[in-house]
C-alpha cells in the first residue's frame, strides 16, 4: 500500500486548528488581584474558591480574559437556605454592573411548589429576575431535569453561541434551560457569581472558547 506523507503543519492544523481553545484558570491564584478581581465579597480560605455572604450581588472575575462563545464547565455548591443561596456564573461582562448570568437556587431544587424557579437567566442591569418573571413568566427560568442534593456540589455546563444560552446540570444530555440572550452582547469578562445575601463555592472551572478573544 502506498503511503502518503503529509507535512507536519497539516497535522498541527488537524489536531489544534479545528478544536476549541481549552483554558483552565488557576483557581489557587484567586487571592492575587493581578489575576482575579473580587467584587463585593470576601474570600474564604479553602481548597476551592469560596466567598462569603453580603448584601447585593458579588462576583469573582477573571482578569485579562475576554470570552465570546463556547462552553463553560464548573462545579458549584450552594445551600438549602430559602432566599439565601443564589449561585452561578457571569459572562459577557462590560463593567461591575453590566453582565449576563445563569444561576441556580438550590433551596428550590426539591421544593415541589417552587422548583420551576431552580435555574435562572438574567441580564444586568436592565433585566433582573423580577422583571423577567413579571414580563416573561416561565421563559427565563425552569425546573431541573436532574435534581442534585441542594447542599452538595453539582456540575454545570453552559453553552453560549449565536446569542443563545443553554445550561446543563450533572452531565445530563438535555439542557435544563435554553434561552435567547436578551442583551445581544458580544464578548466580555466572565467569573463566578453570587446573589443577594449569598455565599458560594466554586471549583473545576474549564473554558472551551470557540473564538480566540482573550
Amino acid at each position: 500500500m502506498k503511503r502518503i506523507l503529509l507535512p507536519v503543519g497539516f497535522w498541527i492544523l488537524l489536531l489544534f486548528g479545528c478544536q476549541p481553545d481549552v483554558f483552565k484558570p488557576d483557581l489557587s491564584a484567586v487571592s492575587d488581584p493581578a489575576v482575579w478581581t473580587i467584587h463585593n465579597r470576601e474570600l474564604i480560605e479553602a481548597d476551592h474558591v469560596q466567598v462569603n455572604a453580603q448584601e447585593g450581588d458579588g462576583f469573582v472575575k477573571l482578569n485579562d480574559y475576554v470570552f465570546d462563545t463556547g462552553t463553560i464547565e464548573l462545579d458549584i455548591q450552594g445551600k438549602d437556605e430559602p432566599g439565601r443561596s443564589f449561585v452561578g456564573f457571569a459572562f459577557h461582562g462590560k463593567n461591575d454592573s453590566t453582565y449576563d448570568v445563569v444561576y441556580f437556587r438550590p433551596f428550590n431544587f426539591k421544593n415541589p411548589e417552587r422548583n420551576s424557579h431552580s435555574v435562572q437567566y438574567i441580564s444586568h442591569p436592565k433585566y433582573p429576575w423580577r422583571r423577567l418573571r413579571e414580563e416573561h413568566p416561565g421563559m427565563y427560568e425552569n425546573t431541573l431535569n436532574v435534581v442534585p442534593d441542594p447542599n452538595d456540589w453539582f456540575h454545570v455546563k453552559l453553552v453560549i453561541a449565536d446569542h443563545q444560552v443553554k445550561a446543563y446540570i450533572e452531565h445530563a444530555e438535555e439542557p435544563c434551560l435554553v434561552v435567547d440572550q436578551i442583551s445581544h452582547r458580544h464578548g466580555g469578562w466572565l467569573g463566578f457569581w453570587v446573589g443577594f445575601n449569598s455565599e458560594g463555592s466554586f471549583k473545576n472551572l474549564v473554558i472551551h472558547a470557540t473564538e480566540d478573544e482573550h
